[in-house]
């Protein structure tokens, strides 16, 4: 088992510690109201304290209740680029920064997180964004462009231009994620691998920079921000219990490169 990690729970989302391993899971939401089930390593740090740095390698085995739960669920390494902590309170992030992360992602279909067309932006994939280490303070100089996203021809803009700065690769991946898997995914420099219960699923070197954190969640959100300049983001309901079964997670900072 990874060490440091923390439960972070929002609104009923609860983090069960198992007797070989742990359950994420969201509880019924009649109302919509953001709910959260969290385990990370980088809570309440600046992101300078990140923890991890190239090369090293995450896994673990996982497995879920559903194929189409809504709201998202993932795990891998990530620097919190829009402050998604203060959700779960914490207070040392409180600008955005551009993303950096290599990670096992599902959303919804609600959700549409990419910034090109030809790449999936939700249901079950591998992905990694690399950008750019700005200093957060650079977001206050683009505060006055926030409300050009609510004008759709001005925000298709805004997308194509965040393109040349955030370079991205994602690969859709037929798994029953119902079933026990093993995922695997090895970041170095300049390449990332991931692996699905030991076959290479893809290979990219569109690779994230800077430091990072372990994240593995399961919440009710949707974000969306499509070809058509539409940025939506909001909360589903659940109408059943749904929950994030891991176990065996490793972290490996001694791989050969």
């Amino acid at each position: 088992m990874i060490k440091d990690l923390q439960k972070q729970e929002s609104n009923g989302g609860q983090v069960l510690t198992l007797s070989d391993g742990s359950r994420l899971i969201l509880p019924i939401l009649n109302h919509k109201r953001y709910s959260l089930a969290q385990l990370d390593d980088y809570m309440h740090l600046t992101r300078r304290r990140f923890p991890h740095q190239s090369p090293i390698s995450f896994g673990l085995e996982a497995r879920v209740s559903r194929t189409d739960p809504p709201g998202t669920w993932g795990f891998g390494l990530w620097n919190d680029p829009f402050s998604m902590g203060l959700l779960a309170g914490g207070v040392k992030r409180l600008l955005p920064v551009l993303p950096n992360a290599a990670w096992f992602f599902y959303g919804s279909d609600a959700n549409s997180l990419t910034l090109r067309d030809d790449l999936p932006g939700s249901g079950f994939h591998l992905k990694t964004f690399r950008s750019p280490l700005l200093p957060s303070v650079f977001s206050i100089f683009a505060l006055p462009l926030v409300p050009l996203l609510l004008v759709p021809s001005a925000a298709r803009l805004l997308r194509k231009l965040l393109r040349k700065m955030v370079k991205e690769d994602a690969r859709s991946l037929a798994v029953d994620v119902t079933d026990w898997h093993v995922y695997q995914l090895i970041w170095q420099n300049d390449a990332v691998s991931f692996e699905v219960d030991g076959e290479i699923m893809h290979q990219t070197q569109i690779s994230p920079q800077g430091r990072m954190g372990v994240v593995i969640w399961i919440d009710n959100q949707y974000l969306s921000f499509n070809s058509e300049g539409n940025l939506c983001y909001g909360v589903s309901r659940t109408h059943s219990e749904q929950y994030l079964d891991i176990q065996d997670l490793w972290l490996r900072k001694d791989i050969k490169v």
